[in-house]
């Protein structure tokens, strides 16, 4: 039996991790390359900040150790579905660089393929992106720790790519991570 996905193994899994600020387009761009994957036929899941916050850290809170725990945690998801032959991507603001590398590491001892994205996107143009209100609550004052503005953001100083945002659409930041894949033999 023969397959069009034969110079492809859709088969072999890897993480996606894409950091950045609140709303950076991490998840917008995420599920750009989600659905050009899925096409392909690769299995793939997209493992949202928000959603996976809401369903497995809620008994975190913001402080910097609770940030770190609730990073660890969606890494450990993210390599057990990346180890099983499923496409990862992670869209997820992971502010800090030991919690980044926490999961890197995690992946290169158990050798499962991992590329971290920074989708550097200013933050004086996500506050105008604000899909969720975040910086005019923050600017109202009705929010402390926001990401960037009165929390840290340790920008990844070595990631596998850096995407600015801002200057290409959302198809073209996802055509450069889907480049990046095909480059390292990840697709």
């Amino acid at each position: 039996m023969t397959s069009d996905l034969q110079e492809t193994d859709v088969t072999s899994g890897a993480t996606v991790w894409l950091t950045g600020l609140p709303s950076s387009g991490k998840t917008t761009i995420a599920y750009e390359l989600a659905g050009r994957l899925r096409r392909e036929g690769h299995r793939v899941e997209v493992l949202d900040g928000d959603e996976i916050r809401e369903a497995v850290s809620r008994d975190l809170g913001f402080s910097r150790e609770d940030r770190h725990t609730n990073v660890v945690r969606i890494g450990f998801l993210a390599e057990l579905l990346a180890r099983n032959g499923v496409k990862a991507l992670v869209p997820v603001i992971a502010p800090y660089t030991d919690s980044r590398d926490a999961v890197r590491l995690r992946h290169e001892e158990s050798g499962t393929p991992y590329l971290e994205v920074h989708v550097a996107t200013p933050v004086e143009v996500c506050s105008v992106r604000d899909v969720k209100g975040l910086y005019a609550r923050q600017a109202a004052g009705e929010l402390t720790g926001l990401t960037g503005v009165d929390d840290p953001y340790e920008a990844s100083e070595r990631p596998d790519l850096r995407i600015e945002s801002q200057r290409q659409s959302v198809g073209e930041s996802a055509a450069w991570v889907y480049a990046l894949l095909m480059e390292r033999g990840m697709v």
